[in-house]
């Protein structure tokens, strides 16, 4: 099947079966919680394996109030695994603070929160910023990485920039969202079809290229 869009490209995924129906249904763990936040910033430069660990030793620290209050040589113990710990520790406190001082509450930050808000906070750049309101907040904001900007690459669609290869993903897709996810939000399919991409580029990578046999198949 050749792939010339977008949408093309999400039919043929769903086709393959790389939609995980056993995940949550965002395809993210735990969406919709600050959990999912907290892991939007763990996640950077690491692999969701050292995520995990680090979100394993907070357990107890998943809301902005206990976190903002922890004190900062603890929550650098407890996120190490997952690397950059100082950095990524001063982001989430200063995340955590401003949250509060800004909405009051995570609730109220998920209804409010704008892209904008999240980019002026240090630490936090378009992935981020994205995750998050797509993760966390069950809005419109379609999540591109690395390996989405790979395939495009071995698909023949080489983009400059984050925002360029998200300006290619969102072209067209809603004609593929309705053929594929008709009883999901447009929300939504922006979550599970990031989900397909990454799932397919575990499975299909060759160092760091990705092998698009089975998409032409």
């Amino acid at each position: 099947m050749p792939i010339h869009t977008s949408s093309d490209l999400l039919i043929r995924l769903h086709q393959l079966s790389y939609d995980n129906p056993s995940r949550d249904p965002w395809w993210w763990p735990n969406t919709g919680t600050f959990e999912t936040v907290i892991g939007a910033i763990l996640t950077q430069n690491t692999t969701w394996l050292s995520v995990e660990k680090s979100l394993s030793n907070l357990a107890e620290a998943l809301t902005p109030e206990t976190l903002s209050a922890m004190p900062t040589e603890e929550l650098e113990a407890h996120i190490r695994p997952s690397g950059y710990y100082r950095n990524k520790a001063r982001n989430l406190q200063e995340l955590s603070r401003a949250m509060l001082d800004d909405f009051g509450n995570f609730e109220t930050f998920t209804a409010e929160v704008t892209r904008d808000w999240l980019m002026s906070r240090r630490g936090i750049g378009n992935e981020t910023a994205d995750a998050i309101l797509n993760y966390a907040c069950y809005r419109e904001a379609f999540v591109v990485d690395s390996y989405t900007a790979r395939l495009l690459e071995a698909l023949g669609y080489p983009q400059k920039d984050y925002l360029a290869v998200q300006r290619w993903m969102l072209s067209g897709v809603e004609s593929g969202c309705r053929e594929v996810f008709s009883d999901l939000s447009l929300a939504q399919c922006y979550a599970r079809y990031h989900g397909m991409v990454v799932e397919y580029c575990k499975v299909n990578r060759v160092g760091k290229r990705i092998d698009i046999a089975s998409l032409a198949s």
